[in-house]
C-alpha cells in the first residue's frame, strides 16, 4: 500500500473526528475519553469487517453468476477491503509502537 492511500485514510480519520467533536471544549482526559477511543476503534474494525464480508459476498455471488454486478464493480469492492484491512493493520502497528514506548518510559 502507498503511503498516499495511508495518509488520505489518516485524513479522513482526522477529518471525521473533528466532527464528531465540533462544540466540545478542550479538557482534561477522563475515562469517558477511554471510552470513547474505545468505541471509535471499535466502529472501525467493524467497519473494515462489514467491507471484507461485503467483498467477499460480492465475489462469490459473481463467481456463481447470482449477481448481476461487473467484474470491476467486484474488483473494486475487493481493492477497498484490502486498502482498508491494511490501514487498520497500519493503525494497530503505531498503537503498538506507542504502548512501546509508554511502557519503555524511566519512572
Amino acid at each position: 500500500m502507498s503511503e498516499m492511500n495511508v495518509n488520505q485514510v489518516l485524513a479522513q480519520m482526522r477529518q471525521m473526528s473533528i466532527e464528531a467533536g465540533a462544540g466540545v471544549k478542550p479538557r482534561a482526559l477522563e475515562s469517558s475519553d477511554q471510552a470513547n477511543f474505545a468505541s471509535l476503534l471499535k466502529q472501525s474494525i467493524d467497519s473494515v469487517n462489514t467491507q471484507q464480508a461485503t467483498a467477499s459476498a460480492m465475489s462469490t455471488a459473481f463467481e456463481t453468476g447470482e449477481s448481476d454486478a461487473s467484474l470491476a464493480e467486484v474488483m473494486v469492492a475487493m481493492q477497498k477491503a484490502s486498502v482498508s484491512f491494511q490501514a487498520m493493520v497500519q493503525v494497530r502497528n503505531k498503537l503498538v509502537d506507542a504502548y512501546k514506548d509508554v511502557m519503555n518510559m524511566p519512572m
